[in-house]
């Protein structure tokens, strides 16, 4: 089985995304490339949530299609890996920030925070040019209510990550805005990075309180946030609970040879 083959690959009638970034290791040899050439790239972090949004949404899979790299955000993502014989590293997009603000100091690149609201991403700023330093934060950005991905309102945030020169820009839109404007954005300013992160920038600035560490250690944040947010959370983690049985059996076609289709390659 060759490298290519070896890759997770999650499908349906209208769409077919591959975890090309299976680790760690892979992400920073991704990014870090990407930096030195000066080339930009999306990058989106699937979970089960995603899984149902791309069953449902024309545009969300056609956003997907766009991402240059795909990560796997979320625990059943990483069994279902084990089950197919695929095993990818769990890379939540929270926990890549820092890790990719790291990365972007070393290479001297700006980066831009785009998302949530004008006091979460201030303290956010604060907190990561705090932690890691030679960090260079030159856009902070949160768009207004109605704020379209793939409109003018998506330009004017593009005309404002290119006036400060941003090479990465952290997006804080949640799911499917964040994957709509990075594939959007990719297409207008080749240079720039653009990574979703869901709701990462909230914990930094405590607009939201993460569970703890034991709890993710044991695999129960999902729970944890349904207890938090009940009216939001427990109608969605549904909707992903009903297309599990699906899942582990493309799991198993994977696992045995039965999938039908080519996975795409490693870091688009």
């Amino acid at each position: 089985m060759t490298k290519q083959e070896a890759l997770m690959r999650f499908w349906g009638d209208a769409f077919d995304v591959t975890v090309n970034v299976p680790d760690w290791v892979a992400l920073e040899r991704h990014i870090s490339s990407r930096l030195r050439a000066g080339d930009g790239f999306s990058l989106a972090t699937i979970n089960l949530d995603h899984l149902v949004k791309l069953r449902q949404d024309r545009r969300f899979r056609d956003a997907y299609a766009a991402q240059d790299l795909v990560v796997a955000d979320g625990n059943p993502i990483v069994w279902m890996s084990k089950l197919a014989g695929r095993p990818v590293s769990l890379i939540p997009g929270s926990d890549a920030i820092l890790p990719l603000v790291r990365i972007a100091a070393a290479h001297h690149k700006t980066l831009a925070l785009v998302g949530s609201t004008d006091d979460t991403l201030a303290a956010a700023k604060t907190y990561l040019e705090r932690e890691v330093p030679g960090t260079r934060i030159v856009a902070t950005i949160a768009p207004p209510m109605g704020f379209d991905p793939v409109g003018g309102s998506a330009d004017e945030v593009l005309d404002a990550l290119q006036a400060v020169d941003a090479d990465i820009a952290f997006l804080a839109l949640g799911a499917p805005k964040q994957e709509l404007f990075a594939a959007y954005g990719r297409g207008k300013l080749d240079h720039v990075g653009f990574i979703s992160i869901g709701a990462g920038l909230d914990f930094f600035s405590g607009a939201q309180v993460r569970a703890p560490a034991w709890v993710r250690a044991i695999a129960m944040e999902w729970l944890w946030r349904a207890v938090s947010q009940p009216a939001r959370l427990i109608p969605r983690y549904a909707k992903c609970f009903k297309i599990l049985p699906v899942e582990l059996i493309h799991a198993l076609k994977l696992r045995f040879g039965a999938a039908q289709g080519t996975p795409a390659r490693e870091g688009k």
